[in-house]
């Protein structure tokens, strides 16, 4: 069983940064690959980010590549998303969900936290 808990969204401005967080319970969370997905109202969910069990293999929607670099630290049970180049367009709920293997679709992600709103003003 995983818990996962995001945190870290706020306000900023366009062009600004903001770092996610996605912590973890359970002593097999290193097994398993993260994705960071996000939904905008009135939008379906969209894959953002993703990254192995790992580390070794990182995933990006189009969209985000360039800005945002996922990362993972095991040893602290901890996934994080750093955005940058903020766009109002990235304005979402941001959700961190686990599973076995990496993959982009979001099907087959068992585990999910409750999300975190990241808004960015332009």
């Amino acid at each position: 069983q995983v818990q996962l808990v995001e945190a870290g969204g706020g306000l900023v401005q366009a062009g600004g940064s903001l770092r996610l967080s996605c912590a973890a319970s359970g002593r097999t969370f290193s097994r398993y690959a993260v994705g960071w997905f996000r939904q905008a109202p009135g939008k379906e969910r969209q894959f953002v980010a993703g990254i192995d069990w790992s580390g070794s293999i990182r995933r990006y929607a189009d969209s985000v590549h360039g800005r945002f670099t996922i990362s993972r630290d095991n040893a602290k049970n901890t996934v994080y998303l750093q955005m940058s180049s903020l766009k109002p367009e990235d304005t979402a709920v941001y959700l961190c969900a686990a599973r076995l293997g990496l993959a982009q679709s979001d099907n087959g992600y068992g585990y999910w936290g409750q999300g975190t709103q990241v808004t960015v003003s332009s």
